[in-house]
């Protein structure tokens, strides 16, 4: 007898959809954003709201699927021209955050006693 295998079937699945339908209707009426009404429809289907999903695990390629979707979404939104208009915020005021944000971090890992190799390949990812 082949051991019962822990996942999503089609319940769990329409549960998802139809909470983060009404989730965003919610939110899109109080005039707030879509993201929130779909944040808030996890936690409450999740392990610690009503645990219709009881293990992280089982929807995590869900919560993957939907992180792509979105940065589809974005993609398709954003005009070249209005991305050539930042270019200055893009590139300056970007590259300065990453900077700083690297040499902070690198110095309080080094400051932790990492060597300055391993804290600098650290910083710069964790800011990445």
């Amino acid at each position: 007898m082949a051991a019962e295998t822990a996942g999503m079937g089609l319940g769990h699945v329409a549960a998802l959809l139809g909470a983060g339908v009404v989730g965003v209707a919610v939110f899109r009426k109080i005039g707030l954003g879509s993201v929130l009404g779909y944040l808030v429809a996890g936690l409450a289907l999740g392990p610690f709201g009503l645990a219709l999903v009881k293990e992280p695990q089982t929807i995590l390629h869900v919560a993957e699927f939907g992180v792509v979707i979105f940065l589809f979404i974005i993609g398709l939104e954003m005009r070249p021209s209005r991305l050539w208009a930042m270019k200055g915020e893009i590139f300056g005021l970007g590259t300065a955050q990453v900077g700083l944000s690297g040499l902070a971090l690198t110095l309080i890992a080094m400051a932790a006693g990492v060597s300055a190799p391993i804290a600098f390949v650290g910083a710069m990812g964790f800011v990445m």
